[in-house]
């Protein structure tokens, strides 16, 4: 695609994101494209998109502050043919309706996967191993008075559970093979070319491990699909670590049992309402909190970047999508 035209030239794509986000991929796409940004303007989304935007035919989504793309949205934006989507997952996207429409959806695959994975065993190290409590303990000077840290666990032939064996879930049992751990796992449908042992039920899964760790997509089935009975199946020495989406872990009962002791730990990258996280959580040593970063390293953005470019160019050049979402 030419570059080096005036912005009324390009190509417009409509920009669905937190601004603080955008800026870090905003230099390789405003050469290419003319981004139409509605924080820039004063008027209230809606507004601005039935002023503005009612001929854009791609927008770019980046999740964030819980942004919902939705019939009102799409009903202001009559020209819309693609969204591109920066997230692995598509919870943020009323799919069905922009089937209905026929607005293609590209995403980005598989591109986080090597990177969650290498954080859901980072946060399951540091849950059993007690890193950021022994963090805390040093830099408040308790070492020299208090002699008593309390011991840790070994991850070393741990029995761990996965939910959802995907991309992710498949590239943390790789890892955690590694460590001589013994792998489950639940998901949708038995896969035919592993050898770890299945369960079709979750709650099952959790009688059968002492941690779970959380890779599965977001849906209506898997929304507080870890609930108070799973916890209470996994067992007190129990972990749970998640890196798939906030919801799926019913959050209430998930602090109850951390305060009660039903289970041992926890290590979340993700919140039911993130960015808001519940304060009970803030004074607990045995859970380890993360903003919601586990797909955000610098190598990440390089290809992230690269990628939606690539979805974009081949949208506005009659080619097929590099990485099209299919149901």
């Amino acid at each position: 695609m030419a570059v080096g035209r005036q912005p009324n030239e390009l190509p417009q794509v409509l920009v669905l994101s937190p601004p603080a986000i955008f800026t870090s991929l905003e230099s390789q796409f405003s050469i290419r494209f003319h981004m139409l940004k509605p924080w820039d303007s004063k008027l209230p989304l809606l507004q601005f998109l039935t002023s503005y935007a009612q001929s854009v035919p791609a927008m770019l989504v980046v999740p964030g502050d819980r942004l919902l793309v939705n019939s009102a949205i799409l009903d202001c934006l009559p020209s819309l043919k693609l969204v591109v989507t920066t997230s692995a997952g598509v919870d943020h996207l009323d799919v069905a309706e922009l089937r209905r429409r026929g607005v293609a959806i590209a995403y980005a695959g598989n591109l986080f996967s090597q990177d969650v994975a290498d954080m859901a065993v980072g946060l399951l190290i540091d849950v059993l191993r007690n890193v950021s409590a022994g963090d805390r303990f040093v830099r408040l000077g308790l070492w020299p008075t208090q002699r008593d840290f309390p011991l840790a666990l070994k991850l070393s032939g741990k029995q761990i559970g996965i939910v959802g064996l995907g991309k992710i879930g498949t590239e943390v049992a790789k890892r955690l093979e590694g460590f001589g751990c013994r792998i489950s796992y639940n998901s949708r449908t038995k896969k035919p070319l592993v050898s770890y042992s299945y369960y079709s039920n979750v709650h099952e899964l959790a009688a059968n491990c002492e941690a779970l760790i959380i890779c599965c997509g977001l849906t209506a089935e898997t929304r507080h699909m870890i609930d108070r009975e799973v916890m209470v199946a996994l067992g007190k020495d129990g972990v749970i670590i998640n890196v798939g989406r906030g919801a799926i872990v019913d959050e209430t009962e998930l602090i109850r049992c951390l305060i009660q002791g039903e289970i041992r730990g926890a290590g979340l990258d993700v919140f039911e309402n993130d960015p808001e996280i519940p304060k009970e959580l803030f004074n607990l040593d045995n859970v380890v909190l993360s903003p919601h970063v586990a797909v955000l390293t610098t190598e990440s953005m390089v290809g992230l970047t690269q990628l939606a470019l690539g979805n974009l160019e081949a949208f506005f050049s009659n080619k097929p999508l590099v990485s099209p979402y299919v149901d």
